[in-house]
């Protein structure tokens, strides 16, 4: 679908005169700007059956219940303020307006404040019909404001409101045109980290592609889904949390994979200062490893969330080939304990690029960002070529010029290898399982899991030769 960037006075104006659209709006903090748009838009009374703000947080309690957490810009909140609102809409107004297609917008915002120690973010929502006495949908996202000042964060929240309520009518059929047109008129000045569909009007949807078309199309820097293929966002669940992960391709996930992942959550729940029933397990994989042949191709971004997914694995798609980016984003959320688990070859690769690009005085300050305080690597080693040795932490062929550096790393235990591993599988690589899986080789399946095997043959994944199944069940 072709996607018009229209400004928000345009869209606002075009729904208000959408005689089958109306609604409420509901919103509480910094999010007092998404119906001021509609307002003066002009024809707003086709549109609007009422608008509120529960600013107050004990009226708000008396509206919407209180939140065990204490905390009133949380995803349970929007979700209660769309029950409410939305179960008054059809109570009231079914028999009165058989005709129209119904809806109710909720927001709950906490702008940047004077002292700065708060940043700025909110969840947006939006329950929804698309024909008149339907079963209603929900769209809900998650937004970080990146504007310096209240004034134009709140500006920003009413802007990105007209987007959500035009593209659920417009492009509600496109999730990836509906991604994008969330930042009409905002490039820069938000970010839209989660994005979750759900209804009968998207039932053909995968919600594991909203996280990709967020960060394909730069909204975000990382996004994610769970285990079930619903996305997620980090501040539901990793707040304070001691958070451990796995980068690679997982194309497929083999035995090493599976290994690292064994060791390394074992070894990273038994630190001293990691609490076990407060940590969280993240397999990540980068944007540019998405494009490893140039394009982006969804059906294999799908196979490999498949396997995932189906190793109880929560998925995280970034864009952060520099792991700085994807420590900071984590440190947003007060983090405990990071735990990076990298390979050897990964590690001195890292390593090199630091020390080659930062010849100047700035090499230590490049070192301190990656290597902070409550940040741990932990090495799996791998198979040298053409020899019975391995690579690993502690014999690393680091630079002679950073080698006093990078032994205080391994003294104090910011870079240390993983124990445990099994050695007779270091020889596996992905890439040789694909190609293996692709050109209808032998042998595969015992550089993978059973689950995985079965997974791949079933589903035909990774182009699985499809018949072959015939003679197989």
């Amino acid at each position: 679908m072709k996607h018009l960037a229209l400004e928000p006075e345009q869209k606002a104006l075009e729904i208000n005169l959408d005689d089958r659209v109306y609604g409420t709006f509901a919103e509480i903090g910094a999010g007092q700007e998404v119906a001021r748009h509609f307002f003066q838009a002009g024809a707003a009374a086709g549109t609007i059956a009422k608008t509120m703000s529960a600013y107050d947080k004990v009226y708000s309690d008396e509206i919407y219940g209180s939140e065990p957490t204490g905390r009133y810009v949380c995803e349970a909140r929007l979700y209660k303020m769309l029950n409410h609102e939305y179960e008054l809409l059809e109570e009231r107004l079914t028999d009165e307006r058989p005709d129209t297609t119904f809806f109710a917008f909720a927001d709950t915002v906490a702008a940047i404040n004077y002292h700065k120690t708060i940043k700025g973010d909110g969840w947006l929502g939006i329950r929804f019909q698309v024909e008149p006495n339907g079963d209603s949908n929900d769209v809900v996202l998650h937004v970080k404001l990146l504007d310096n000042s209240n004034g134009l964060q709140q500006q920003a929240i009413g802007v990105l409101g007209v987007n959500l309520v035009y593209a659920v009518f417009r492009y509600y059929n496109d999730p990836e045109t509906f991604c994008k047109s969330l930042v009409d008129s905002l490039k820069g000045r938000v970010q839209v980290d989660m994005v979750r569909m759900t209804g009968p009007a998207f039932e053909q949807l995968d919600n594991r592609l909203l996280p990709l078309y967020l960060v394909k199309h730069g909204l975000c820097d990382v996004s994610m889904f769970d285990k079930k293929g619903q996305p997620v966002h980090a501040s539901e669940f990793l707040y304070r949390k001691n958070v451990l992960v796995l980068r690679g391709s997982f194309r497929p996930a083999t035995l090493v994979n599976e290994d690292m992942l064994k060791v390394s959550t074992k070894q990273f729940k038994a630190e001293s200062d990691v609490e076990p029933r407060k940590t969280k397990v993240l397999t990540e994989i980068t944007l540019s490893n998405l494009k490893n042949d140039g394009e982006l191709d969804e059906k294999d971004f799908l196979d490999r969330a498949d396997i995932l997914c189906a190793m109880g694995q929560t998925v995280v798609i970034s864009n952060c080939d520099a792991y700085t980016k994807l420590i900071d984003y984590l440190a947003d959320f007060k983090v405990n304990k990071t735990g990076l688990v990298v390979g050897a070859r990964v590690l001195l690769d890292l390593i090199n690029e630091k020390y080659y690009s930062h010849s100047d005085g700035s090499l230590l300050a490049a070192f301190g960002e990656l290597f902070r305080k409550n940040v741990k690597v932990y090495v799996y080693p791998i198979m040298q070529e053409g020899t019975a040795e391995l690579m690993t932490a502690k014999n690393l062929p680091i630079p002679d010029a950073i080698t006093f550096l990078y032994r205080h790393l391994i003294d104090s235990q910011q870079i240390t290898d993983l124990e445990g591993y099994d050695r007779k599988i270091l020889h596996i690589f992905s890439k040789t399982v694909l190609e293996m899986i692709t050109n209808d080789e032998e042998g595969w399946e015992r550089y993978v899991s059973l689950k995985v095997s079965r997974l791949i043959k079933d589903e035909c994944l990774f182009n699985y030769p499809t018949q072959k199944l015939e003679f197989e069940y």
